[in-house]
């Protein structure tokens, strides 16, 4: 049996746990993401809602949503971010504030077209001018 996943926010406060797999993961180099992350892309990989629950600090997050529904959450404290949401509802994590190894490794690169001009794209990577392939997750 699969253990299950957990991450936390910097400060600790928010915690969750995955029963599932992550999918899909993907680093994202357009404008909006690069200053969400605060870094030169996002790594973000896609999550069963249904396999997903918040173990502490619910009430600690902070919603923040965008065009069409698509919005961040982050903690109100330290302000990492999280995880991405469509319509109120959980579709992905942030890598970075996974804990351990979620036993996932970067498939893809979207919206090469638009990465800073100082970013170096690592070798043999599959990009994407743009967003990714239908059927490959919704894109944050």
């Amino acid at each position: 049996m699969r253990k299950k996943i957990t991450g936390e926010c910097f400060c600790g406060k928010i915690g969750y746990e995955i029963a599932g797999a992550l999918r899909d993961a993907r680093c994202c180099h357009c404008s909006r993401c690069r200053k969400m992350y605060g870094a030169q892309a996002s790594a973000y990989a896609m999550v069963d809602p249904a396999q997903f629950s918040w173990t502490r600090g619910e009430n600690n997050l902070v919603s923040y949503v965008g065009h069409h529904g698509f919005g961040i959450q982050f903690c109100e404290t330290c302000g990492s971010t999280l995880c991405g949401i469509f319509e109120g509802t959980i579709h992905g994590v942030t890598l970075g504030c996974v804990n351990g190894d979620p036993e996932i490794e970067i498939g893809f690169h979207i919206y090469v077209g638009s990465k800073a001009a100082w970013e170096i794209l690592p070798e043999g990577a599959t990009l994407y001018e743009e967003g990714p392939p239908d059927g490959m997750g919704v894109p944050l």
